[in-house]
């Protein structure tokens, strides 16, 4: 049983890979979807969480690429890489996607099935996954041994995970291309 002394919180939109075997890492899910990803081999594994599944045409058109699936799993596979994962070793257990509000589109579902699809066209083996449902959840994964926790949020979690879900976030600053002239 692994005991980990170091959490840390993957939040929408980020990934992280890490080799420590003392963190777990710890994310909340409404109808987003977290990927967690390991090669048992070289001790590395890691998690993203995103909202959307995305495209490339969507990414293109000017969306915040750090909200798409495409995008994210492209990291976090590569990030796993660079710390000396090899591809056909990953394992990947998929987390999320519930319809948290009756009234919305079932967002969720499409983000489950992205991330079953993204990885069978990567050949990656999924081992695990929790997806669906009507309720948010607080997922804990131990990217060394592949260990995954997860609890149901209800009631006022559920809703604090559908705001912060639906907050808006803040676009990426434009670089400064204006030109002073003396």
């Amino acid at each position: 049983m692994d005991t980990a002394t170091k959490r840390v919180h993957v939040i929408q939109g980020e990934w992280k890979v890490v080799s420590d075997p003392d963190v777990v890492l710890s994310t909340i899910l409404g109808s987003c979807v977290a990927a967690c990803m390991r090669d048992p081999v070289a001790g590395v594994g890691g998690m993203n969480h995103f909202l959307l599944p995305g495209s490339a045409e969507a990414m293109s058109s000017g969306g915040d690429a750090t909200r798409y699936g495409v995008h994210l799993m492209e990291l976090l596979i590569n990030g796993l890489l660079k710390k000396g994962a090899r591809r056909e070793r990953l394992e990947a257990k998929i987390f999320g996607g519930a319809k948290t509000i009756a009234r919305f589109s079932n967002v969720g579902e499409q983000n489950a099935l992205f991330a079953r699809q993204f990885l069978m066209d990567e050949g990656i083996k999924v081992v695990g996954e929790s997806t669906g449902g009507d309720h948010g959840r607080k997922l804990e994964y131990w990217p060394l041994s592949g260990r995954a926790r997860q609890y149901a949020l209800t009631g006022v979690e559920a809703q604090k995970a559908v705001a912060q879900e639906q907050r808006p976030r803040p676009a990426p600053k434009p670089a400064d291309n204006t030109i002073e002239f003396f």
